[in-house]
């Protein structure tokens, strides 16, 4: 999946004669603490809800001294591409030029969360299982041979790593939800299993794997 594709239909830019009080209006009704600011078809820069709340509100933005993030995906980015930009720059929203760095358009987390939740990994009946391993005796062939040497099949997986730690935590979509000989037979291979879900996720659930997965490509 590319950048052009995930744009949102639904919400637009700042122009520079918008009040910082029609910002924080938009910001709040799109739960978005960022947006682009567009003049034309310039991508003058992204503003943030702390920015506005530092200036007269009633003001135009166009008449603020600010400092604008310039952080921004092109058309053609990949998926983690965007991802690794949005956690980088602390972003909830990232702007999408072309070619000719004209703005096309924004994609924001919410975006990003859906097209996970989606996708055929989340759809797909199953279970999780995180599980916890060093650095050095992490190999992911060796966790798909014991799954599926269990009659089980990964679907999908993340990985996190906590600062300053050699710890690697797993996270493991499976095809089934009758995964206890699977979790039995990774504590045999001494793998320590952190905690595991058997019931479909929730929004709240996929958030939880959506910032696992943004604080992993922000290491």
């Amino acid at each position: 999946m590319i950048a052009e594709k995930l744009i949102s239909s639904i919400l637009s830019p700042l122009m520079t004669s918008d009040s910082g009080a029609d910002a924080l209006t938009m910001m709040n009704v799109f739960r978005v603490k960022h947006l682009p600011i567009v003049n034309n078809e310039q991508l003058l820069g992204t503003i943030s809800e702390k920015d506005i709340l530092n200036q007269d509100t009633k003001e135009p933005i166009g008449s603020y001294d600010l400092t604008l993030d310039h952080a921004h995906s092109k058309k053609n980015d990949h998926l983690f591409e965007i991802m690794s930009k949005l956690a980088e720059n602390k972003l909830t929203v990232i702007p999408v030029i072309d070619h000719q760095e004209n703005y096309l358009g924004l994609i924001t987390q919410d975006d990003l969360i859906q097209y996970y939740g989606n996708s055929f990994s989340f759809r797909e009946p199953g279970s999780i299982i995180v599980i916890t391993t060093s650095k050095k005796q992490y190999s992911l062939a060796e966790i798909s041979r014991i799954v599926e040497g269990e009659n089980g099949i990964i679907l999908s997986s993340f990985i996190t790593k906590e600062e300053d730690s050699e710890e690697l935590l797993i996270t493991l979509k499976l095809n089934s939800n009758d995964i206890q000989r699977v979790i039995a037979a990774l504590e045999r291979y001494e793998y320590n299993i952190k905690a595991s879900f058997t019931k479909a996720s929730n929004y709240d659930d996929l958030q939880g794997r959506y910032d696992l997965l943004m604080t992993y490509l922000d290491v």
